[in-house]
C-alpha cells in the first residue's frame, strides 16, 4: 500500500509515524487532484478535531521536501495546492479559479539546468508552473482580451 511506503520514509529519514500524519497522507491519496491545505485539513478534522491548520501546512510542506508530495504555487489566495506522488512534472496554472492541469515529463531541457553550474549553485530540484487563464475563466471575460 502507498500509504504504508510513504510512513515508512518518512520514519527512514528520522520523523515520527503520526496518526495526523497517516490521515494528511491518507487525504492527499484519496484526494482527486491537487488539493489545498484548508481541503485536507476539512478532510481529516472530524478524526483530528484539534489539528491546525498551520500544523496541516507544516506536514504539507514537510512531505513536500522529502519529494512525497509535489507543491503547486498557484500565485493567488490560496498560496499553494498539493498532490501526493506521481513522478516528476509541471503544471498549468489558472490565475482565475485556481485549477490546475498536470503536464507529464520534464519542460526544461538539461542544458538550462547545467547552467546553475556555472553560477556555483548545486541543484536539488526545480519546479516549474504556467500560468495563465483556463477556457473557463476567459468565457467568463478574465484574461488578455485580443
Amino acid at each position: 500500500m502507498q500509504l504504508e511506503k510513504y510512513m515508512e520514509k518518512l520514519k527512514l529519514k528520522g520523523y515520527k509515524k503520526t496518526p495526523q500524519r497517516r490521515a494528511i497522507i491518507n487525504a492527499l491519496l484519496k484526494s482527486k487532484g491537487p488539493t489545498s491545505a484548508r481541503d485536507v485539513l476539512a478532510a481529516v478534522q472530524q478524526e483530528f478535531p484539534g489539528l491546525s491548520l498551520d500544523t496541516v501546512y507544516r506536514n504539507l510542506h514537510l512531505l513536500a521536501q522529502m519529494g512525497i508530495l509535489h507543491q503547486i504555487d498557484l500565485r493567488s489566495a490560496e498560496s499553494s495546492k498539493f498532490e501526493i506522488g506521481g513522478g516528476h512534472h509541471h503544471h498549468l496554472v489558472c490565475i482565475g479559479c485556481g485549477r490546475s492541469v498536470c503536464l507529464e515529463g520534464c519542460l526544461v531541457d538539461a542544458s538550462f539546468l547545467s547552467r546553475a553550474e556555472e553560477h556555483g549553485f548545486q541543484l536539488v530540484g526545480h519546479a516549474f508552473e504556467l500560468y495563465g487563464y483556463c477556457a473557463g475563466c476567459q468565457k467568463l471575460g478574465m484574461g488578455v482580451s485580443k
